[in-house]
């Protein structure tokens, strides 16, 4: 007599996939990515620091007794290049995204059982990092060339958390940039434009010195704020609602781009 077996089961084509990395371990490994791709690149980190140091000692030594003859322009004018370090740090995240984006890594990604955003996490937690360590560094050399700021240890730690959350802006922002962007090529000279935004601002010049039209671009950009609240933290400059404008600022940027990069990112990484 033929004993009849039940055929096997079919295995669910769910069921043969790989386990969703629990916790943050995939943050952690993208984090550990973006770190040593950062100690290998030498040069970015290099040019995050000397370009700003290069245009703090020329506004200092050459431009700076024509703007005020007392010699007391770099105690002005240090705040602003804090921001400009900020931005050229914050402006290589784009390349780095964009370069991941165009050289097929992501497809081996999309493979793993992880999250899409983990991808964007380690480079903008690196970047945070690295920027903060060359705005230190930018700091120190303002120190030695004759900046003296009369901040408080608490403002010390307000001023840094307000550099901190800049920063954080601004490489979300790149990081998006980077997504959107057709080429790394592409996503330095899209980057490069948000770059000229603290000139237009209270970085290097009082508002009330420039051209009429341009004071009201100058006051409502996002820049001005950040800018007057460091300064006031660093030499206790009256800072009325700056600070208030430049946080609302900065979560605002900080939530667009946050979302507008992960559409992107599921957008682009969906057509592959």
């Amino acid at each position: 007599m033929t004993t009849l077996t039940a055929p096997p089961a079919v295995v669910a084509r769910d069921d043969l996939r790989r386990p969703r990395l629990r916790g943050f371990a995939a943050e952690r490994v993208f984090v550990t990515r973006s770190f040593i791709h950062t100690i290998r690149d030498v040069d970015t980190m290099m040019m995050a620091v000397l370009l700003p140091t290069m245009l703090m000692l020329m506004f200092t030594y050459i431009f700076g007794n024509a703007i005020d003859p007392s010699g007391g322009y770099v105690d002005y004018v240090v705040p602003g290049i804090i921001l400009l370090c900020a931005g050229f740090g914050a402006s290589s995240t784009a390349i780095s995204v964009s370069r991941d984006m165009t050289t097929g890594i992501i497809d081996r990604f999309r493979t793993m059982p992880l999250r899409s955003g983990a991808v964007l996490t380690g480079h903008v937690a690196v970047s945070l990092v690295r920027n903060l360590v060359a705005t230190a560094i930018v700091i120190g050399v303002a120190l030695l060339v004759g900046f003296r700021p009369s901040a408080t240890p608490l403002e010390w730690v307000a001023a840094f958390g307000m550099v901190a959350l800049y920063i954080l802006t601004m490489t979300y922002l790149f990081a998006a940039i980077g997504l959107a962007a057709p080429s790394p090529e592409a996503a330095s000279g899209y980057g490069f434009i948000l770059l000229f935004l603290p000139y237009v601002s209270s970085a290097f010049v009082p508002v009330d010195t420039m051209p009429e039209w341009l004071q009201w671009i100058a006051e409502n950009q996002p820049i001005t704020p950040v800018i007057e609240t460091i300064r006031s933290l660093l030499m206790g400059t009256p800072q009325g609602d700056s600070g208030w404008w430049a946080v609302g600022w900065c979560v605002a940027i900080i939530a667009i781009a946050a979302a507008w990069g992960a559409w992107l990112f599921r957008r682009k990484a969906g057509r592959r």
